[in-house]
């Protein structure tokens, strides 16, 4: 029978314990013949990445033993950690950064020696027997590591330096004939969505690289250069606000393939992201999105014509095609992340490996609704609503459930409506919940992107604000219960709305910013000059650096804040966690601090990511004031009456 009982105090079969014992990462599908690879993300396996292997009759077996771990560390996010070729497996292993050569049933042999060079994204140059990658080297303790392409012998492991002198390089691809070589650069203080350059390459009989010519870049940016069966140059470009499709043509001039207010792209976070392949020389099969959802096309490169292509996924990535076969990882708000292949020819689609195997009743499932609200400006901003959903509950008449914003992090990045337990986790205990696309985020153009230039800390806080205010006009919220939380530049966005407003009555950061100044001087490359677009030039613009940072206005502060940090984050550094912290015990306000041994910028380790979990549950619990149903481990509250 249905209960009475308040927001919040709803007992749920979805618990963190189920979420991590249930739950892996799935990313990366390739082909190898017949065979299909993926990688696969384990948190009970300490956050270990393992290399799948499904073969034509259907079996699926682990290829890289423990304690291997396919992971780079190339601009800390990696990406593109391996390579499978006839059977040949190269990958970096993330405990040394080597790159091993390995096959099924053996040990994995280190092909590099040891050094301070990481790799990520290979492409296999077949008439030479190497590799090409990318490569990050970390030659000098406190100095900026140099990138370049390299080439990497897949037979004695001497590395060569292919091309070098861009601060940045990424998406190699070579031409079917061997011939060419196409890939993309940036700059200091560009990140990859702001300006890169599209380079191609011709190889002399030496194996060089010769004839270098710069493509396109200018005030764009490419994603995922790729050769057509007859080595035509495809891309995609955002230099009409919307990343769509271009292509290099025979008389040297550049040429859209098919304009749509939508993207079809991506931003560079990771390597090995993959948006479209060919099907043959006239048709691309594609994924884009449009208004926060995915979707699957093909593109007719002569006609210009797109075909949508039906599915039952609103989020898809990481496409490979071969022939008519076609590997993606997919999920929609019922479905969980899997590993999908689709056979063209006939239709029929099949789920190789799915991210979690937990069955659970539609009555516990939030189904999220797309809502556009009014934000500053007279502006339009963007966000997925879940309202509290548990078919055993109902809450007292006219009460209102708590809300939790969800600040992602990036913060040029963006979130989907996929099914994610961990959202399902507080809708299902009562909570309603928002994910905010604030502007800033990715899947709306270049203009809207470009919304968080120098208003970093402005436009994403409002639009978090205005998201919250908007649920509570609408009467669907209770504006004394409301939270915030988000990690690394979701983590900025919350503690900055926490700190500069007084819409929020708590808040949780996970590894998030509280002093710019900190970023903007201890960071990883990558991001070294991230500040210079969404802040402004430091130390020239040091003042609104400061005005900015939440830790010079702890004055400011009025409601309590959680905070969780890995010890070995590069990223945010947990010096930036600590120093808010005792600022919050000094001003008297309740705080609670979760410092993670082993943890890096996000947490990988099951019991790691289950105690954040109910930890930010049950700090909720106590400010709000509700039961919690399930046996939860205390959290130390300072300042708690």
């Amino acid at each position: 029978m249905t209960q009475i009982k308040e927001y919040g105090s709803w007992k749920s079969p979805i618990t963190a314990d189920l979420i991590v014992a249930g739950s892996i990462g799935l990313a990366e599908p390739i082909f190898d013949g017949d065979d299909i690879y993926w990688l696969e993300k384990r948190p009970t396996e300490g956050g270990r990445n393992v290399i799948v292997k499904r073969q034509k009759d259907g079996t699926i077996k682990d290829i890289t033993p423990a304690p291997f771990n396919v992971r780079n560390r190339v601009h800390e996010y990696g990406g593109g950690a391996f390579l499978v070729v006839n059977g040949d497996i190269f990958f970096s292993n993330f405990q040394d950064q080597r790159l091993y050569k390995h096959r099924e049933n053996t040990t994995p042999q280190p092909l590099t020696e040891e050094s301070k060079k990481r790799f990520a994204e290979f492409i296999f140059d077949k008439e030479r027997s190497r590799l090409i990658c990318v490569c990050e080297d970390h030659f000098k303790q406190n100095s900026e590591p140099k990138n370049s392409l390299v080439t990497v012998d897949i037979n004695t492991g001497i590395i060569t330096t292919l091309i070098s002198g861009h601060d940045f390089y990424s998406a190699p691809v070579l031409s079917p004939n061997g011939q060419y070589l196409a890939y993309v650069t940036w700059d200091h203080p560009n990140l990859p969505w702001d300006n890169t350059q599209l380079w191609l390459g011709e190889f002399n009989s030496q194996g060089n690289l010769t004839n270098i010519k710069l493509i396109a870049g200018e005030n764009e940016s490419i994603c995922q250069p790729q050769f057509a069966p007859d080595n035509t140059l495809y891309f995609s470009s955002d230099r009409n606000n919307w990343w769509n499709f271009y292509r290099y043509n025979s008389h040297q001039e550049i040429e859209p393939i098919f304009p749509k207010n939508a993207e079809f792209g991506f931003p560079h976070w990771v390597f090995g992201e993959s948006i479209y392949g060919f099907l043959d020389l006239e048709n691309i099969l594609c994924t884009y999105t449009e208004n926060g959802s995915w979707f699957l096309a093909k593109i007719n490169t002569k006609s210009k014509q797109l075909t949508p292509l039906e599915t039952n996924f609103n989020y898809l990535a990481y496409l490979q095609v071969k022939s008519n076969q076609v590997l993606f990882l997919g999920a929609s708000p019922r479905q969980y992340s899997a590993i999908i292949k689709l056979d063209l020819s006939s239709n029929t689609s099949e789920i190789l490996r799915e991210s979690s195997t937990l069955a659970i009743d539609s009555g516990y499932i939030s189904s999220p609704e797309a809502i556009a609200f009014a934000t500053e400006y007279g502006l339009i901003a963007y966000a997925w609503y879940y309202p509290p959903t548990n078919k055993d509950y109902i809450a007292p008449k006219n009460s209102l459930p708590p809300l939790l914003v969800r600040s992602h992090g990036g913060p040029t990045a963006a979130t989907s409506a996929s099914l994610n337990l961990k959202v399902q986790y507080w809708t299902s205990r009562g909570f309603a919940y928002i994910d905010v696309n604030y502007g800033g985020s990715t899947g709306y153009g270049r203009e809207y992107r470009q919304r968080l230039s120098k208003n970093w800390g402005i436009v994403d806080v409002n639009d978090c604000i205005n998201a919250a205010k908007y649920l509570v006009k609408q009467g669907k919220v209770d504006p004394e219960k409301l939270a915030i939380a988000g990690g690394s530049a979701g983590g900025y966005t919350t503690l900055a709305a926490l700190t500069f407003h007084d819409t929020f009555k708590a808040g949780a950061s996970y590894y998030g910013i509280s002093n710019l100044e900190t970023l903007a001087t201890d960071t990883h490359k990558f991001e070294a000059r991230y500040l210079d677009n969404l802040i402004g030039k430091y130390p020239e613009e040091k003042a609104i650096y400061e005005q900015r940072s939440p830790i010079n206005y702890t004055n400011k502060l009025s409601c309590p804040i959680i905070f969780f940090q890995g010890l070995e984050d590069k990223v945010v550094p947990p010096n930036q966690a600590e120093i808010m912290v005792e600022a919050l015990k000094n001003k008297g306000l309740p705080v609670a601090y979760l410092a993670f041994e082993g943890e890096q910028h996000g947490f990988r380790k099951a019991e790691n990511i289950k105690q954040a979990l109910n930890s930010e549950f049950y700090f909720y619990s106590r400010i709000f004031g509700f039961q919690v149903a399930d046996e939860i481990e205390e959290v130390e509250i300072f300042n708690l009456d």
